[in-house]
């Protein structure tokens, strides 16, 4: 694991005071558990070192079997609920500045998430159904390998009656200034841009019809190592990454969870779009640095 954490500039911009429920996330909630496994426990169910897949029938077993037989860490997982936890890790205190929610279900493993997300201060507010239960995502970890399987099962099951629309609910989400809901991979491809440069895709998405005129729309890509593209207006911005030593890097499976968890941690204290980047950079940088989406305890970025 290892390596030092990366040096940042100290510069202080002066920032929004910040209040609970500032920050609303919503989308699929797993249950990370990760476990060093052997080659049997990968051949069992048919997995290669480094995969990334859903569940599938014979995978349901798999769940249990790495919790009775073997040493567990978990973690409050899933893209949105990754990334406003790294934003509450980066923003520190207030606790709670992050709410999230999403779909569990009523066992164990949703007890568990619940305690996780409570432990990195985000305030979770879960639907919690019978019918399914909550979704996780084991990483069977090889040596240097890790093999990830994802059930979403609960995830799939939220229900904007009976949670959203709750007048207590609802008024969390009144509460927030800003709104982050995951994804879009094939945002380009489904909207029909037929490019595939980086800066014109950010360009055409920029220019796609918006409800509230009195704000610009704001459009920021990652490119792994390459340069963060961000577009305001008509100006395309190429943004470089944070320089890091390939030895350095442990797991880059959640550097974008944490681009965006960094991003926004600065968003909600409404300081500038280049200080929101270089907070993304920063948390992405102190992620690939370890095995899964985890941090130390405070962060080093000023």
């Amino acid at each position: 694991m290892s390596g030092e954490e990366p040096n940042v500039k100290k510069v202080r911009v002066t920032g929004k005071a910040l209040s609970e429920n500032t920050l609303f996330g919503m989308g699929n909630p797993l249950l990370d558990i990760s476990a060093v496994v052997d080659k049997d426990f990968l051949d069992k169910y048919g997995l290669k070192p480094n995969d990334q897949i859903l569940a599938e029938d014979q995978h349901k077993a798999l769940f249990e079997e790495i919790v009775k037989k073997s040493k567990v860490e978990y973690h409050a997982g899933g893209s949105t609920q990754n990334s406003v936890k790294i934003a509450q890790w980066m923003i520190q205190e207030p606790h709670k500045v992050a709410t999230f929610f999403g779909c569990i279900g009523t066992d164990s493993f949703g007890e568990i998430l619940k305690q996780k997300a409570e432990e990195a201060h985000v305030d979770a507010h879960y639907y919690e159904q019978s019918a399914e239960p909550t979704g996780t995502c084991a990483a069977c970890i090889t040596g240097d390998n890790r093999s990830l399987v994802a059930n979403l099962a609960a995830a799939n099951c939220y229900k904007k009656e009976n949670h959203l629309d709750l007048g207590s609910n609802w008024e969390l989400v009144e509460k927030a200034k800003v709104y982050y809901i995951a994804e879009a991979a094939t945002f380009a491809k489904e909207q029909g841009f037929e490019t595939d440069d980086i800066a014109e895709v950010a360009r055409q998405a920029q220019s796609l019809p918006k409800v509230n005129k009195k704000r610009q729309r704001v459009v920021v890509f990652t490119q792994g190592k390459d340069d963060t593209v961000a577009t305001v207006g008509e100006k395309v911005t190429m943004f470089p990454v944070l320089d890091i030593d390939q030895n350095d890097i442990v797991d880059t499976n959640g550097a974008g969870d944490a681009f965006v968890g960094g991003f926004l941690s600065e968003l909600v204290q409404e300081r500038p779009l280049k200080e929101c980047i270089r907070a993304g950079h920063y948390a992405a940088n102190v992620i690939i640095r370890r095995v899964g989406c985890t941090f130390p305890e405070k962060p080093d970025f000023h």
